[in-house]
């Protein structure tokens, strides 16, 4: 069975880490940049025995280099937002089969069948430009819940009320994906009292609205839409993979990705109970690297799941870093 065929078929820690070694074998061999990093930290691959003993690629090298493994073609670069002046983000993605089987995956693991769902999505600033990772995947969910009521809205925030009254009123089960501030902006226009509504947030002010603090961002959704809890992805650009919380901040992987912390002054040690920067796992990225070192800061509980706290100071405001405020 290759590496593809085992990704989406995990189901113990000890499966996940034989194959997460296997993975660092294949990546370092055949990925160049990857190689390069790890021999510059004068990391042998036979002395890699266990997980934290394998070196997390920083995601800046991201927006330097095409990370893609030997002899592949991309099929297709999703990039993220960016700022002015600033360089994006490019992910090289080779087989959009595996990104299709992770996000569907994951996302019937968290919600069930899609077919199930009516997905609204309020997300203008990403349908706005060209190569999002995270429009590519709601488009197909839309897609995948043959639900006519499903749909993106860029502006039309008074369509997007109607249909939302419509189905609460219809009893119907609906999620709502959105960019923060356009949950803001929309909670203005109107408040609501939602009982089969999940209401997702997908991002932060992307420059458009002053940026809140999480619990200050949280707690005036959930009084606008008059929900319990408000619900949450965090994904990006240079993953195949997302994490989802279904509230209070606590997001949860699927099996084939796991999330570990760093020390914010020693890049390559592991901590362990306590806040570092975000080292990510993710086994879908098989034809890329599948060990990144983030610019978020988060903690790590003992059952795996975690919390994003923030992003280190010197970091820039990308598009696709979901969720943190």
């Amino acid at each position: 069975m290759n590496l593809k065929n085992q990704i989406f078929n995990i189901s113990s820690d000890k499966g996940f880490e034989n194959l997460a070694l296997e993975t660092f074998q294949y990546q370092y061999h055949r990925v160049n940049i990857y190689r390069e990093f790890c021999d510059l930290l004068k990391v042998n691959p036979s002395n890699v025995k266990k997980v934290t003993d394998i070196p997390f690629l920083p995601i800046q090298f991201f927006k330097s280099h095409q990370i893609l493994t030997k002899k592949s073609t991309y099929k297709t670069i999703f990039t993220s937002s960016g700022t002015a002046g600033n360089m994006t983000s490019k992910h090289y993605v080779s087989d959009l089969d595996i990104y299709y089987k992770s996000f569907t995956k994951a996302f019937e693991l968290f919600f069930g069948t899609p077919k199930n769902i009516n997905i609204l999505a309020l997300l203008p600033n990403y349908l706005e430009r060209k190569g999002s990772s995270l429009i590519y995947m709601v488009d197909t969910l839309i897609q995948q819940s043959k639900n006519s009521n499903s749909g993106f809205y860029l502006n039309d925030i008074s369509s997007l009320i109607e249909k939302l009254e419509y189905l609460e009123k219809a009893k119907q089960k609906t999620i709502l994906l959105g960019v923060s501030y356009a949950l803001l902006d929309l909670i203005e226009t109107k408040q609501f009292e939602l009982k089969n509504t999940i209401i997702m947030e997908t991002g932060g002010m992307k420059g458009r609205r002053k940026e809140m603090v999480k619990e200050e961002l949280q707690e005036s959704l959930k009084k606008g839409f008059g929900v319990a809890s408000i619900y949450s992805e965090y994904g990006m650009t240079e993953l195949l993979s997302q994490a989802y919380s279904k509230g209070n901040g606590i997001f949860n992987c699927p099996p084939w990705m796991k999330i570990l912390t760093r020390d914010t002054e020693d890049a390559q040690t592991l901590i362990f109970n306590k806040t570092g920067g975000i080292n990510v796992i993710d086994l879908a990225n098989i034809n890329s690297c599948s060990f990144i070192a983030t610019q978020d800061l988060g903690k790590v509980q003992e059952d795996g799941s975690f919390e994003v706290l923030g992003r280190f100071d010197d970091s820039d405001i990308r598009g696709c870093n979901l969720m943190v405020i």
